[in-house]
């Protein structure tokens, strides 16, 4: 008996992590939390901005064993989840997509052309942008803080919240508030 339960709470593990987060046609996962645009960043911002948001692009490419880790053990985190659904707008870009980007300069290319012009080389990469971008700013000079790499919990969700606080401009480096939030 003991064995069967020991079974069958597996399975519903297995079986909670595997609906974390449906896989597209593009084998990218995809949730609840993220906003399927024209991927024109400038409109983006505007709409974030529209619902009080902030902007977020996640970039991910298909069988990323550390997006898949995020996105079943990190982003399932129902405090981690609330802050991506409450308080985030986020734009998912595929690193190898042909789907049309604009970045804030202006300038159109396809996705992966664009992650190229950007220099990320890690997926996922989270890029944050603050409430308004300067005329001429392409992503990477705009964005506030970049996140490359799976992060655990507790990283991701200070991370999210250091964003929010608009720890960057405080003068209080991620990795002091990292510290700080920590040892409390």
């Amino acid at each position: 008996m003991l064995k069967r339960l020991t079974a069958l709470g597996a399975a519903l593990c297995l079986s909670t992590s595997v609906m974390a987060a449906e896989m597209g046609d593009d084998g990218l996962h995809k949730a609840d939390w993220m906003h399927d645009t024209f991927k024109d960043l400038r409109e983006d911002l505007d709409e974030a901005s529209a619902e009080g948001k902030r902007l977020m692009v996640i970039i991910e490419q298909r069988g990323c064993i550390y997006c898949k880790k995020m996105h079943e053990e990190v982003f399932v985190d129902p405090d981690i989840e609330s802050l991506l659904q409450d308080d985030f707008f986020v734009v998912q870009l595929n690193m190898f997509g042909d789907v049309e980007v604009t970045d804030f300069d202006g300038t159109s290319l396809s996705e992966k052309d664009m992650i190229q012009r950007w220099g990320v080389l890690f997926t996922p990469t989270m890029m944050f942008f603050p409430e308004e971008v300067e005329e001429g700013a392409t992503a990477p000079k705009a964005a506030v803080a970049q996140m490359p790499g799976a992060f655990g919990k507790g990283t991701t969700f200070n991370m999210l919240h250091w964003v929010l606080e608009e720890g960057y401009s405080s003068g209080e480096p991620f990795q002091k508030y990292l510290q700080r939030k920590l040892a409390e």
